[in-house]
């Protein structure tokens, strides 16, 4: 068990991390987290909203990045007084930390920075759980070294993200093995269905995706056994301004999520998933 704000996650519970990729405007944000909630609600799942102010590593220059980190932890704590949810986003340095962990509920490094030790052992020290993006260049049993690190801050509230290892160029590969190895270390882990099916760069100025994969992938996630789910989810995928060929539209996702929901209990009735 652990606990982010006021929500305690129990052993064997799925929990969900789901919202845009980056804060496009307000209104998409709110419309998102509306109905996340709702849909999480209903399934009785622990919800953490998600959203970045920055997207600090785009293909371009001309990529759009977000409103800042000023503009963004803003909207986030609007997001997290009305919908009284959780709030996660990435963080890019040591200064970024220090404006933003009294908004955010779980600090998140991104996978290209999940080895960046003076980033770690300052999120470490929020005292707040810590979600690390594995990075695309690490090995599994490499995750070992990132836990160590955030351990040393004396926070024991880490979550590691599986979210598909550098295959050839412009292609990423999910490493089912992955999950096992990785919750052998005593964290939970969580599975980023929609970074999985990206394909980096593979617009050229801009990353490409194969959403359509999705559900067979976090299908297969669930059924191996993990702690967590991370979506991001966009009411109108085809017009976002960051990520869009990997995310799930928002009216499509209920079905989706249900649907894991149930093979998580199934799965629960046979195998403790936690081992």
């Amino acid at each position: 068990m652990f606990s982010v704000a006021n929500m305690k996650i129990q052993k064997n519970q799925l929990f969900l991390i789901a919202g845009p990729c980056v804060i496009e405007t307000k209104n998409i944000v709110f419309e998102t987290a509306s109905v996340l909630k709702e849909i999480a609600e209903n399934l009785r799942i622990p919800f953490i909203f998600k959203a970045s102010y920055d997207k600090a590593n785009r293909s371009s220059i001309k990529s759009y990045r977000g409103p800042g980190i000023e503009k963004g932890v803003e909207i986030l704590s609007e997001v997290k007084e009305t919908f009284n949810i959780p709030i996660i986003s990435d963080v890019h340095s040591v200064i970024e930390i220090k404006i933003a962990r009294d908004i955010l509920d779980v600090i998140q490094i991104p996978a290209f920075l999940c080895r960046q030790t003076d980033l770690l052992i300052e999120a470490g020290k929020t005292g707040k759980p810590v979600n690390v993006k594995k990075g695309q260049f690490i090995a599994p049993w490499d995750v070992s070294n990132i836990i160590e690190k955030l351990k040393s801050t004396g926070n024991k509230q880490i979550m590691i993200t599986e979210r598909g290892t550098c295959f050839g160029y412009n292609n990423l590969v999910v490493d089912f093995r992955s999950f096992p190895i990785i919750r052998s270390m005593g964290v939970p882990v969580i599975f980023d269905a929609t970074h999985s099916v990206q394909l980096p760069g593979g617009a050229g100025t801009c990353s490409s995706g194969q959403k359509e994969f999705i559900p067979y992938l976090s299908r297969a996630a669930v059924a191996c056994g993990i702690d967590g789910l991370f979506f991001e989810v966009h009411p109108q995928p085809d017009k976002a301004l960051c990520d869009g060929p990997n995310m799930i539209p928002l009216k499509e996702f209920k079905n989706l999520i249900e649907s894991l929901v149930e093979i998580h209990k199934t799965v629960n009735k046979f195998i403790d998933i936690r081992t």
